[in-house]
């Protein structure tokens, strides 16, 4: 696999990766970039804003950002970014610094996507703020190990009144006849989610979101999984509640994500 990491536009030094390893304090955001352009771009480009202020009280700058992504990615039409935010200023002993974020870019090869079919195990599990895609993801590896061992895919969270909100690197969707079933939680809103979401609005197709508790998966027929890497994917069971693999949602799915446009960087 194929590496290059930059901060601020120079090859990352060891003294600025030393720090991120030993202080995890910062937000990312990633995705698939595909003939020089990105699906969803202005979404990510939005979250990566919001957390900035969030967590380091000042943003960064859009123009700049997206001239730091062309110098990383040089020539390459098709890669995996991954875009972090993080301060030298912030530690442990000093957690008060404010001011501009550093940006460290990750250019990898395209990942492969995720399975198609997926088993999940449901665990009671909460992100810390979870609205920010954010670098803790200790709880993440944790779960998706035990989910594993257990003899799953990999592992989707409910939180402590029991409602399910998101996986482990994904988020999920259902289906109740002709209507897609969005879950109402604290979770990450994911980008491809919002792709979807916009795709099948232009294609009219019924979508609702609403609490979705483990006694609720009875009522659906079908589910699936999505992120940046993989537009759709499906759920063949949640526990040992089993699914319909309808590999017509999934098409649907997908034509709902191809037709979101390509922004170019």
């Amino acid at each position: 696999m194929t590496t290059d990491l930059f901060i601020d536009g120079a090859p990352a030094t060891l003294e600025d990766l030393a720090h991120q390893a030993l202080v995890n304090y910062g937000a990312y955001t990633s995705f698939l970039v595909e003939d020089g352009g990105v699906r969803g771009l202005d979404l990510h480009l939005a979250r990566l804003e919001a957390s900035a202020v969030e967590l380091f009280g000042q943003t960064f700058g859009m123009d700049h950002l997206r001239a730091l992504m062309r110098s990383a990615l040089g020539t390459r039409q098709n890669a995996w970014l991954r875009i972090s935010l993080f301060s030298n200023a912030i530690s442990n002993r000093d957690p008060t610094a404010r001011g501009d974020p550093r940006v460290m870019i990750g250019v990898f090869d395209p990942p492969s996507p995720l399975a198609d079919t997926t088993r999940l195990q449901l665990q009671t599990y909460e992100r810390e703020a979870p609205h920010l895609k954010h670098v803790a993801t200790f709880g993440l590896l944790r779960a998706r190990r035990a989910a594993r061992a257990a003899g799953f895919d990999d592992a989707l969270f409910m939180d402590r009144d029991g409602r399910i909100s998101e996986g482990s690197l994904w988020n999920i969707g259902f289906l109740s006849g002709d209507t897609v079933v969005w879950p109402d939680a604290p979770m990450l809103a994911g980008v491809t989610q919002a792709l979807l979401y916009r795709g099948l609005q232009a294609q009219d197709i019924s979508q609702t979101t609403q609490p979705v508790t483990a006694a609720d998966l009875s009522h659906f027929e079908a589910a699936f999984i999505c992120n940046s890497a993989t537009p759709a994917a499906s759920v063949t069971a949640i526990d040992d509640h089993v699914f319909q693999v309808r590999p017509d949602l999934i098409a649907r799915l997908k034509d709902a994500w191809s037709s979101q446009p390509h922004q170019t960087i």
